[in-house]
């Protein structure tokens, strides 16, 4: 009977789980294999005036697997834009997923390497910064205090950015972003499958007015007790505490034998502390039975709020874009998925991200040992060019040197012997 309810358990399990996935659905996923560019667009933005970049197809200069290509940003300082037509897709009573992989190989000094989501009608050709989004979302890095993570949600044709201050990874090797926007009007944002926030857009983005606000018209009341301890009334200073003197003449002192009160006047016992002296009388403290806390100003409910029970939902998708400008280009977009199964996406990093990290990670160390020993032998070599240049100005130097050594004797014999004449 055990066995018999194992296996009736194992199938249920099994039932339910792939119940769950056929229930789900993927929109869009690009992992960028041979083909891609067969459904992406290369826009013309900036074409024209020599400021448009371009994507090439490679797994980068380290990867955990060279088999796994994405698109790479290139050359520097360069506009980059390109975007995929996906199925139009609606999240109105559907959670939404956003997931991309991005390597930023080079030192990006200055750029974005975020993603956007696109409603209604793109000119895919056209395609650039002044294409209205929906979604904008990802790492972008200018010196050393820009390291954003950007999370830009439209509402009614305007562009609200999250109100947290939301960090990037800034190293060189592959990381997954995920936004995940729920019907309840919840988020998350995981990077490589870990949370590193959440919220709400009714409090996280200044979209609708607050629900509640103080009210600046509250007074404290006058009977709010806010000391949290008192003076015991019980404690009464006891009768004569005020007459202990602070100071005493020390007994055990004697007078010297060489005093003289005629020249030294009367002698004195100097004085000690008091023992018997404990200081200024303070009675005991106790807590008050009263005490009400830290009186605070009270929230009321908003008279301006008016909920929108579809806060969370964005027109209808259509187009998944790149568009951001790099001084240094050498990004690794790639792994993009559009869905509404958190559950997949945490999957497809797990495949992904966690089986490739740690190869990838020794790849890049690799890499930096070669271009490290590199950068010493270029630099040995430009020391050694150095010296030999001067060397070389040393022994022209000492030439010049000898030729007007010469001259000048020459100069003065010629000068001794018509003097001799």
């Amino acid at each position: 009977m055990a066995e018999k309810s194992l296996v009736l358990k194992l199938l249920l399990f099994l039932l339910l789980h792939f119940s769950s996935l056929a229930l789900s659905e993927i929109i869009f996923e690009e992992r960028f294999e041979d083909g891609w560019e067969s459904h992406w667009v290369k826009s013309d933005w900036k074409r024209s005036q020599g400021k448009a970049g371009s994507f090439k197809h490679t797994p980068g200069k380290w990867s955990g697997d060279p088999d796994d290509k994405g698109i790479q940003t290139y050359p520097d300082a360069r506009h980059f834009a390109i975007s995929a037509k996906i199925p139009e897709f609606s999240n109105k009573d559907r959670t939404l997923v956003l997931q991309y992989s991005v390597k930023l190989e080079q030192d990006i000094e200055c750029g974005g390497a975020y993603i956007k989501l696109h409603s209604g009608y793109v000119n895919q050709k056209k395609f650039g910064g002044d294409t209205p989004y929906s979604v904008m979302f990802g790492p972008d890095l200018c010196g050393t205090q820009t390291k954003k993570l950007h999370l830009i949600l439209s509402y009614q044709g305007q562009n609200y950015p999250i109100k947290k201050d939301l960090q990037c990874e800034t190293d060189k090797l592959t990381h997954f972003y995920t936004f995940i926007l729920r019907p309840d009007a919840t988020y998350s944002v995981l990077v490589d499958n870990r949370e590193r926030e959440s919220g709400s857009m009714y409090t996280d983005w200044d979209i609708l007015p607050p629900r509640k606000i103080k009210d600046v018209y509250a007074k404290k009341p006058k009977d709010w007790d806010e000391r949290e301890y008192i003076d015991d009334p019980n404690n009464v200073k006891p009768e004569g505490y005020d007459k202990i003197p602070a100071e005493i003449p020390d007994p055990k002192a004697k007078e010297p034998d060489n005093w003289d009160e005629d020249e030294d006047g009367m002698w004195k016992r100097p004085k000690i502390p008091n023992p018997a002296y404990k200081g200024p009388w303070k009675p005991k403290r106790i807590k008050n039975p009263n005490y009400k806390g830290k009186w605070k100003i009270p929230w009321i409910d908003n008279p301006e709020f008016e909920d929108d029970p579809d806060l969370y939902v964005l027109k209808p998708l259509q187009y998944v874009g790149i568009e951001v400008w790099q001084v240094k280009a050498g990004s690794v977009f790639d792994n993009i998925l559009i869905c509404d199964d958190p559950v997949y996406a945490k999957q497809v990093v797990e495949e992904i991200w966690a089986k490739n990290r740690e190869a990838e990670k020794e790849a890049f160390e690799e890499a930096e040992k070669v271009r490290l020993a590199k950068e010493e032998e270029e630099a040995r070599q430009a020391r050694e060019e150095g010296e030999r240049r001067r060397k070389e100005r040393d022994r022209d130097r000492g030439h010049r040197d000898g030729e007007r050594y010469r001259d000048k004797y020459r100069r003065r014999d010629r000068h001794d012997y018509h003097d001799e004449l």
